[in-house]
């Protein structure tokens, strides 16, 4: 009789020890189930930014690295192409596209400006260190794509010899 009774009780007990533990596994969890991950959002962990839709070259970390006034600056950027054709990049800096730059990048290379080859000179930047400005980026038979550029100062030490030379020698 005794094993009936026994029988009989931890059943219930079992039961409710299991509700209880899906209870609390789902109030502790419920909170990550609609918040989104961080990993899956995308950004540049960098200084500058990445320009999707470009086309075919990738454009990696691109920023501007601007005198004092914002009168100048020097575009950084690294252009990968993983193509086996050599590739034109066509890039508008600034309001007005008044700067229109092309670079040639060879296939399956990778061009960093600013790094292994000398950053472009934005003669007429007129942005001031701490804003943005407007760049376009083309390549291959693709539209392009705008990007917000962060214009830079060089306080920053590793900053310090990207800042136009003309800038450097006054």
């Amino acid at each position: 009789m005794s094993s009936s009774v026994l029988g009989g009780s931890v059943k219930p007990r079992l039961i409710a020890s299991l509700a209880v533990c899906a209870a609390l596994a789902l109030a502790t969890t419920g909170c990550s189930m609609i918040s989104p991950q961080a990993t899956t959002i995308a950004y540049s962990a960098a200084d500058g930014v990445n320009v999707p839709d470009s086309g075919p070259v990738q454009v990696r970390n691109a920023f501007i690295v601007a005198t004092e006034d914002g009168a100048q600056g020097n575009l950084i950027a690294a252009f990968v192409n993983d193509t086996d054709s050599s590739e034109t990049v066509t890039i508008e800096v600034g309001d007005s596209g008044a700067d229109t730059i092309t670079v040639r990048i060879p296939a399956r290379t990778t061009v960093s400006l600013g790094a292994d080859e000398p950053p472009i000179l934005i003669e007429a930047l007129d942005t001031l260190p701490g804003a943005d400005t407007p760049g376009h980026f083309q390549s291959g038979d693709a539209e392009g794509s705008l990007a917000s550029l962060p214009v830079l100062d060089g306080s920053l030490p590793y900053l310090t010899d990207l800042v136009p030379e003309a800038a450097v020698a006054e």
